[in-house]
């Protein structure tokens, strides 16, 4: 995991504005979410692992599954997910293929390549512009 500073960290937005802005240009929310926290995911690259740029959010006011929350972004990162060779190639009969549909990462933080490290700082640039552009900063609730 590799963390980039940015003007995003602590600037409260509400969530459904910021799906409306983040889904168009491929991101989506995560499914390590919770009421009280989640991520936003953009897939850089799946071939030999998963590469992403994440961008966490807390719920600030209200909780994530209720209408109109507002939430505070934190800090983006990039991260590696490396997965199991060879799970769905196998053939073999899985009486429960609906809970069983997705493999656990062999490593959940491996080590982010740095070739690519330039251009997931690039998407998180993309990311402020779209985000800071024209999006009702909320002032915060602390």
């Amino acid at each position: 995991m590799i963390e980039v500073q940015s003007p995003l960290e602590n600037q409260e937005f509400k969530l459904i504005d910021l799906e409306k802005k983040l889904k168009p240009i491929g991101y989506a929310i995560g499914g390590g979410w919770d009421y009280d926290h989640g991520y936003f995911d953009y897939v850089m690259n799946d071939e030999s692992s998963y590469l992403c740029v994440r961008l966490p959010f807390y719920a600030a006011k209200g909780e994530l599954d209720t209408r109109g929350v507002i939430v505070r972004l934190g800090r983006p990162f990039l991260l590696a997910h490396t997965y199991e060779s060879g799970q769905d190639d196998d053939n073999t009969y899985d009486p429960n293929p609906w809970v069983n549909q997705f493999a656990e990462p062999e490593d959940k933080d491996d080590n982010f390549p740095g070739e690519w490290i330039n251009t997931g700082k690039e998407y998180i640039k993309e990311l402020e512009q779209v985000i800071l552009h024209d999006m009702k900063i909320y002032p915060r609730g602390d």
